[in-house]
Formats: C-alpha cells, sequence, structure tokens
C-alpha cells in the first residue's frame, strides 16, 4: 500500500443511514416534492442512479428510508445485495429522495472520501461475499447486516488521488461495458435467432394441419418429492430446475420429453431424454404413444411454446402448469419424415447457438473477472 494511505472503517469516514429528523429541520413542507427510488429502479453496474418518480413529502416521509443527493443507496436484502444492486442518488427532487426500506444509505464525509471512490469500493466481490456469510434471517428473505457495511474498511488516500483513481476506473470500466453489453445484444440476437428459427421451421405449409399433444403423447408425472435426490447416484433425476441431479433409482426407462410443472417466476424448461431415469411429482414425462411421432419434435414444440406456458401459468407464488395446458398444445401435423428433416435442422442450429451463446457468455465472465481485477489493483494502491 503506498504512504499516506490509512486504512478506515466505512463508518468512520462516511455517515450510515441519515436520519429524519434532517427533513423536518429543512425548509420544505408536506406538499412539497421529492424524488421516489424503488427497488426496481436500483441498477447494477451503475453508479448513479436517475430518479424516475416523484413523490410528495407526506406520502413517503413515514414508511421510506430517506436519503439526499451524492448519498449511496445499498440494497441490502437478498438476493439484490448479492446481485450488487449499488448506486448513487443524483438530481433529487429538491436534493431529497425516499425509497425501499430495504436500502443501507451510505453518505461520504466530503472532507475524507468522495462518494465515487465508495462507489467502488463496495462494488467488489470480496465486500459480496464477505457480507453475504454475514445476511440475517429466514432463507429467501436475508438482510445485511448494518453493522457490516458500518465496520467495512476500506483503505483511503487523499482526496485528489482518489480523484485519480476514480477516473481511471471510470475510463477502463466505460470501455469493458462496451464490450459486455455488445456480448450481451448478440447472446440475445442469438437466441432470438434461434427462436424464429423455431416458429418457420414448426409452422406446416398447410395452414391449420395440427394435432393436439394429448393425441400423440402420454402425459404422467414423477412420484417423488424434490429432495429425493442422491449425491453420485447412478440415474438421472428430473426436478423443475434447470439442473439435472441423480438417483439411485429409476421408474422410467424410456425416450421421453421433461416439461418443469412448476417455477417460482413461471420460466418453465423442458428437456430430452432417452434412457433409465426418475422424475418429481412435479415435473411432466411425456412419452409418444406411436412410432409415427418423432419424441424430438415434441421437445422443440414445446421450447417454442415457453413463454405461453408461463402466460397461461396459475398460482401467486410459485407459477403450476396445469394438464389441460399440456395437452391442448398444438402440434404440426408432419409425416414421420418432415418431423425427421424438421429435427435435423433444428438440432444443426442449436449446436450452432449453444456454441455461439457459450462464447458470449465466456466474453461476459472475462469482462466481469477485468473489472475486479481493476478494481482489486485500485485499492491496493497499484494503479
Amino acid at each position: 500500500m503506498k504512504q499516506r494511505w490509512e486504512i478506515k472503517k466505512l463508518g468512520e469516514v462516511c455517515k450510515i443511514s441519515p436520519p429524519k429528523s434532517e427533513v423536518r429541520e429543512s425548509s420544505l413542507n408536506e406538499k412539497d416534492m421529492v424524488s421516489f427510488i424503488p427497488m426496481e429502479d436500483l441498477g447494477i453496474n451503475e453508479m448513479y442512479i436517475t430518479p424516475k418518480k416523484g413523490k410528495s413529502l407526506l406520502d413517503v416521509v413515514s414508511g421510506y428510508t430517506y436519503f439526499a443527493n451524492n448519498d449511496l443507496l445499498l440494497a441490502k436484502v437478498t438476493p439484490c445485495f448479492e446481485n450488487g444492486k449499488l448506486g448513487i442518488a443524483k438530481n433529487l427532487y429538491n436534493e431529497i429522495g425516499f425509497g425501499s426500506s430495504e436500502y443501507i444509505v451510505i453518505r461520504a464525509n466530503d472532507n475524507s472520501v468522495k462518494p465515487e471512490y465508495v462507489y467502488y469500493g463496495l462494488s467488489s466481490d470480496i465486500f459480496r461475499r464477505q457480507g453475504a456469510k454475514l445476511m440475517l434471517g429466514a432463507s429467501g428473505l436475508k438482510r445485511l447486516p448494518k453493522d457490516y457495511v458500518a465496520n467495512y474498511e476500506l483503505r483511503i488516500p487523499s482526496i485528489p488521488e482518489q480523484e485519480r483513481i476514480v477516473w481511471i476506473l471510470d475510463s477502463a470500466f466505460a470501455k469493458i461495458e462496451a464490450l459486455r453489453a455488445n456480448a450481451q445484444q448478440n447472446l440475445q440476437n442469438t437466441k432470438d435467432l434461434f427462436q424464429a428459427s423455431l416458429k418457420q421451421e414448426l409452422t406446416p405449409k398447410q395452414k391449420g394441419k395440427y394435432k393436439l399433444a394429448k393425441d400423440l403423447f402420454d402425459i404422467k408425472t414423477g412420484k417423488l418429492n424434490a429432495n429425493a435426490a442422491e449425491e453420485n447416484g447412478a440415474y438421472p433425476f428430473f426436478t423443475c430446475s434447470r439442473e439435472v441431479y441423480a438417483i439411485n433409482q429409476f421408474a422410467f426407462d424410456c425416450e421421453a420429453v421433461l416439461l418443469a410443472g412448476n417455477n417460482a417466476s413461471g420460466d418453465f424448461n423442458v428437456k430430452h431424454y432417452k434412457g433409465k431415469f426418475n422424475a418429481y411429482q412435479r415435473t411432466y414425462v411425456i412419452t409418444t404413444k406411436s412410432n409415427q411421432t418423432h419424441c424430438r419434435i415434441l421437445y422443440y414444440v414445446l421450447e417454442n411454446y415457453l413463454s405461453e406456458l408461463k402466460s397461461m401459468s396459475v398460482g401467486a407464488n410459485t407459477k403450476f402448469l396445469k394438464l389441460g395446458m399440456i395437452e391442448n398444445v398444438q402440434m404440426p401435423d408432419f409425416t414421420l419424415i418432415e418431423q425427421q428433416q424438421v429435427v435435423e435442422k433444428l438440432d444443426t442450429l442449436i449446436e450452432r447457438c449453444r456454441a455461439m451463446e457459450e462464447n458470449y457468455r465466456q466474453t461476459i465472465t472475462h469482462c466481469n473477472a477485468l473489472k475486479q481485477a481493476l478494481l482489486k489493483k485500485a485499492f491496493n494502491g497499484e494503479l
């Protein structure tokens, strides 16, 4: 570490959770407009928060978290904290804002530390990993203790040195972000290309030439609980997760399409497998009724149909697919030869798309790793 750099706890150079009494002591009245920033407006990898909403002071002063211009907002609840929701409030109505009760507000002391320097210090994986281990509460609703933030240590150089480091990181991160955004867009373009090809290949040339899935397939479910998986089991165990688990007993020995029957957000998934396996009681196991229907054609039809299944799903906290929704899926009435031709085309395309997607994902991973490497150098005084 360079000379004249000090190690300080964040609470020594910042005010953590400024009091609402500041608002009451201001000249604002209850009808005055202030900014309102809900959790969904707090970005990831975005230093500054642009307020999109305004409310009267009366509407927000009691039930929401208070902050002012140049304060940092840190999401304290899972998974927002782990995802890196963090930003600096700017251009607030009447220089005051309110937002989610799940924020920890950090106000930098301008004589000691710049808010942009603190922002980069809290953008490190180290800060998030250590904090995640200390989160309190029930699974799925854990919160970061305020004391962790107050006691978190940063290396603090002089203000001019902080400004120099922030300038270097701003310039480097802008270039890295442009590369990451380009890879992200290419990734989405690849997915869109595959979906467009799916739709085209699965549309019969003769209009209206469809059959219902229930006429071509047998649809069952597994019988096991989701926690029946066994480490190093001999057979695949299909649940509603995208991940395939293992188990030591099999209940099916066939070629089948496996469709997730429930999902917290309605983002269902579909798999195709041939052999011995077992399945969770909410996983649909779909097999052909005759050798005139290609099982893999159903896999692609359901891939193409997932967004519609999501829109039809029912339930509040967890989204479910009912049997009738699947039975009434429309299957293109192709001959077996036509099915084989379509499957061959789509198999080739999906392999190419997956290879492209993997390249783009590696680029995104490398961009994130480069950012973390730069942050480590910056706060070790090596820039």
